[in-house]
């Protein structure tokens, strides 16, 4: 109930009107939300580097309702590209199709997707097609799949909520595609995703699996010390090395796992968000645990 609706508010506007209200509001996006501008995101990636972990940088927005605002996305993606190879690092990015104009045009925003990933290539870095809502899954893997790029530097992510997953996985392995596997995080109907927990958790074990047994590099998305057991445990069994595949989980959630893994010898890629349209972002990590909540509580209390 909590969490269907919480990611009710992330799709409305006024609740974030209330919400930025609040004394103190300013400060909940900082948990989970690398600042607002490049140079914010950029001082995160700097210590996340120091500290041995990877990065993959998202500037935040979603569904553009015009053409002229994706093309403003896509130009800010490629600065970022470029800025963050002239710090000296192997760009990564996230990007959502709808931000480059997917529900306005498939068309357009492949041409957008296109550019991104050829500029990703000429950098030797790497572009992460997100997945959203399942409105948009269908052509987010059209997307991906007609877009002239070589796959060593764009990739895809496949939900394990969604009953269509095991399929998909299948086609992507098939063809040479790098996955990052997650849960999901949007609200879906019972026809869609599985509702209850252990069969999104069955289906995220069993897509893993099937990822890692392929032979290519796949990363493994989650804060589920119990997925991360069974991801280390099928990889033992069929002596599939740490340096294979990596794991992969969000800025500012369970820190302390993070570490523990990267102590451990795994390789651990830290999803960086930044921008001023956090809110649907922010609202979609406390709908995934109820710690996050109690979280966004404490610090209104102290204003």
């Amino acid at each position: 109930m909590l969490r269907a609706l919480l990611l009710y508010l992330s799709e409305r506007k006024t609740p974030r009107q209330l919400l930025l209200r609040l004394p103190g509001a300013r400060k909940l996006p900082q948990r989970f939300i690398a600042g607002v501008t490049l140079a914010d995101a950029l001082a995160t990636v700097i210590r996340l580097k120091d500290a041995g972990f990877g990065f993959t940088l998202d500037y935040l927005g979603e569904g553009v309702h015009e053409p002229a605002a994706a093309g403003a996305t896509c130009r800010s993606y490629l600065a970022i590209l470029d800025r963050l190879a002239h710090e000296g690092f192997r760009p990564n990015i996230s990007i959502k199709l709808t931000a480059l104009g997917l529900a306005l045009d498939e068309a357009l925003a492949r041409r957008h997707l296109e550019l991104l990933a050829e500029r990703a290539r000429r950098h030797h870095g790497f572009v992460r097609v997100d997945m959203e809502g399942s409105p948009y899954v269908e052509a987010t893997l059209r997307a991906f799949r007609e877009t002239d790029a070589s796959r060593e530097s764009l990739g895809v992510v496949i939900q394990s909520y969604l009953r269509r997953s095991a399929a998909d996985v299948e086609a992507l392995i098939a063809s040479g595609a790098r996955v990052r596997l997650v849960k999901g995080a949007y609200k879906e109907p019972a026809e869609v995703a599985f509702p209850n927990k252990k069969d999104v958790d069955a289906n995220f074990v069993r897509l893993a699996e099937k990822l890692l047994a392929s032979g290519g590099y796949h990363a493994i998305a989650t804060h589920d010390p119990a997925m991360i057991k069974a991801t280390q445990d099928f990889a033992r069994r069929q002596k599939i090395g740490p340096d294979r595949y990596e794991f992969q989980m969000l800025y500012g959630v369970r820190r302390h796992l993070q570490r523990e893994l990267l102590r451990q010898g795994y390789r651990v890629r830290i999803y960086v968000p930044y921008g001023e349209q956090w809110y649907p972002y922010f609202m979609r990590r406390l709908a995934e645990r109820p710690a996050n909540v109690l979280f966004l509580l404490r610090s209104l209390i102290r204003g």
